[in-house]
């Protein structure tokens, strides 16, 4: 059941309660320094500055990491 297409209300309220903190983190902070400052933002990025710096892509794509940005 897709339960985003089924209670597309609740989904929203979830999905905005779930990322306002990082939002907030970020408006807060600024990217560089959120980042720095939360692992979970550490580990949900990608890529920055167009540098990839998550490994396990790099791995799968065989593209070079950067791994300290900041």
């Amino acid at each position: 059941m897709n339960m985003i297409g089924a209670y597309p209300r609740t989904s929203t309220f979830a999905l905005s309660n779930a990322t306002l903190p990082y939002i907030k983190l970020l408006a807060h902070l600024g990217v560089k320094s959120a980042i720095r400052s939360s692992e979970a933002m550490r580990s949900a990025l990608n890529t920055l500055e167009g540098k990839l710096t998550n490994q396990a892509v790099g791995d799968a794509h065989a593209i070079e990491v950067t791994e300290h940005l900041f």
